[in-house]
């Protein structure tokens, strides 16, 4: 074996040297490699000038399993984090579609978004009067008061506002400017929680019992928030009280429907809506994930992360990615959607609508390598679930996927009129 070489420069030193890197500077422009990669890099974007042409030309929307119906149309969570929502209603309203024999639909999420900022408001508070023993400056509380209201969540959140608040169909609660435009309505609720926040603390630690004694206070700081939103928002139709959605089916046949949205989200479980998706009640789904840091089989869940107080935690089962991969070539065999989520932002293109790590090759650019297990970019936060959308398709060769069909939520102009491929590896 032959023996390392001696180090190039100056011994180890904590700080930056002129010298060493003016000498790092020359021996990278004696490369002409290095000139042509300045010259390119330094004027363009760098993910545009290192994509590989022969995986764009090769992610094709070509798939050999896929559902039925897809849904329509395409939806646009415009300047909004609104993501999970759309995605789950465009789960959704596949069954929805079934149900009622439509060409187009499209579910409220304004609807669900609304309920959702409130009941997150009431769980951060919730929070800070559980934690009014832990240091402000820790890592807890600062977590807390990071993000009291983001847009984001997860699948059993979103299950917990259907079964407390249920479903409208968008004609009957349409995006307000604020929905589309989110991030307005966030720091002002999310500056106002924080002072309530510090006031509850104040409040609750004067004594033992004291927690018991701010109801009024808790109830006055809450329909603040319910003030904003319902101005930002619009007021939403009642759970309880009948609403009437008009509508056309695929025949052009006109019905009219009278009901709660409630009752229209409970429908979804009826005898005649599971048997025509396939036996699946749409209510009945959970969460899988795949975190090689963790045991598979296990349950996990996220501490204090959660929306509705009293109802279902966020929770996943963890498994390995052949379960799940041949889990949802199950659910798309059976013709059934799948809500998923993935870190859109990593080695993918909006305009090509391509989700590949082969997409961009910074080695040839840079001449580095970035090699970071699943664990690994986990354990750093290199990694992490951003973005929620839909599977509706898979390629299979030899019994093994090579590419997902991806319906997702920024409007047609994005990717395929919409729609996009992801490569399974």
């Amino acid at each position: 074996m032959s023996q390392q070489a001696e180090p190039k420069y100056q011994p180890y030193s904590p700080t930056v040297s002129i010298s060493t890197t003016e000498q790092w500077e020359k021996e990278l422009m004696e490369d002409p490699k290095n000139r042509l990669a300045l010259s390119a890099l330094s004027a363009n974007n760098a993910t545009s000038i290192l994509t590989q042409r022969s995986t764009v030309i090769s992610d094709t929307q070509n798939f050999n399993i896929k559902i039925g119906l897809e849904g329509a149309p395409i939806t646009n969570q415009k300047s909004s984090g609104r993501c999970w929502l759309f995605a789950a209603t465009n789960v959704f309203r596949v069954a929805i579609m079934k149900r009622y024999n439509l060409k187009e639909f499209e579910l409220s999420q304004a609807y669900l978004f609304y309920w959702d900022k409130l009941e997150k408001a009431n769980w951060f508070l919730e929070q800070i009067l559980d934690t009014v023993q832990e240091d402000l400056e820790g890592r807890l509380i600062q977590t807390l008061l990071a993000s009291p209201v983001g847009d984001g969540g997860q699948w059993d959140m979103v299950a917990n506002l259907v079964e407390k608040y249920g479903l409208v169909p968008q004609s009957l609660y349409p995006d307000a400017f604020n929905a589309q435009n989110s991030s307005t309505m966030a720091s002002l609720i999310t500056t106002k929680l924080r002072e309530d926040a510090l006031e509850l603390r104040r409040l609750a630690s004067r004594s033992p019992e004291a927690k018991q004694s701010l109801g009024a206070v808790k109830e006055k700081m809450m329909r603040e928030i319910h003030l904003i939103l319902t101005i930002m928002l619009g007021p939403p139709p009642n759970p309880d009280k009948d609403m009437t959605w008009e509508y056309y089916d695929k025949d052009e046949k006109f019905h009219s429907l009278t009901t709660t949205p409630l009752k229209f989200a409970g429908e979804l479980s009826s005898t005649a809506s599971v048997k025509a998706n396939s036996g699946t009640n749409i209510h009945e789904l959970f969460s899988l994930v795949n975190d090689p840091r963790n045991k598979y089989g296990q349950l996990l869940s996220v501490s204090r992360l959660g929306n509705v107080i009293g109802m279902r935690p966020v929770r996943y089962v963890n498994v390995e990615m052949t379960t799940m991969k041949e889990a949802c070539i199950s659910m798309l065999r059976a013709d059934i959607p799948i809500f998923f989520g993935s870190d859109v932002g990593k080695f993918s293109s909006s305009q090509s609508g391509i989700m590949d790590t082969d997409l961009v090759d910074y080695e040839l650019g840079f001449n580095i390598r970035l090699g970071l297990s699943k664990a690994q970019r986990l354990m750093t936060d290199e990694s992490s679930m951003t973005h929620a959308m839909v599977l509706t398709a898979v390629h299979v060769v030899n019994d093994q996927p090579v590419r997902w069909r991806v319906q997702n939520s920024w409007g047609e102009g994005a990717g395929t009129k919409g729609w996009f491929v992801m490569m399974d590896e």
